[in-house]
């Protein structure tokens, strides 16, 4: 058998019967590939060899996509109608308050708190200790307003705080009951 990825084995044990199709050449091949590119043109409506005019001779007026070529824009400006377009402005400036913590509520209290979740306008909250999460709780209404003042208003409707999980309890000799 030769190493040319064309020829094709006709014998028995490969299955192909008495009726195999001949490996193509190089020209059918790229006849074909021509053959294409000609329906392909076709399609959009220009000339093959015509560089880019359209059927009928007339004047070439192209549509545009809406936020498609154009003026080039600056990165910022692009980012942002992008994230409109999608629907992602909230979930993006969330993600910047889960970035920004320590910022947003204070460098005391990001130590020992975390943003864990933000789903249907309620920010859930972890602290480290049931006296942090008491903490934050006495802070939730301030806490809504600053983030709000961050998001936008009415974004987060609650912070819901959640303490230390203690674990499973054991059993044992010195439980009481």
């Amino acid at each position: 058998m030769s190493d040319d990825p064309q020829d094709v084995d006709n014998s028995p044990e490969n299955g192909a019967g008495a009726e195999a199709v001949p490996a193509k050449s190089g020209i059918e091949l790229a006849r074909e590939a021509l053959a294409q590119a000609k329906a392909d043109a076709l399609k959009r409506g220009t000339l093959p060899g015509q560089n880019g005019k359209r059927k009928g001779g007339g004047r070439v007026v192209r549509v545009r996509d809406p936020g498609r070529g154009g003026d080039p824009k600056l990165f910022g400006a692009a980012i942002r109608d992008l994230m409109a377009s999608r629907g992602w402005e909230q979930r993006a400036a969330v993600g910047g308050v889960f970035g920004n913590w320590a910022a947003i509520v204070g460098g005391d209290l990001a130590e020992h708190t975390r943003p864990e979740q933000f789903e249907d306008g309620v920010l859930t909250v972890a602290a480290d200790s049931t006296t942090w999460a008491t903490q934050l709780r006495l802070l939730s209404s301030t806490l809504v307003r600053r983030l709000n003042e961050e998001l936008g208003h009415g974004t987060v409707r609650r912070v819901k705080v959640v303490g230390p999980s203690s674990g499973p309890r054991r059993t044992g000799a010195w439980r009481v009951r």
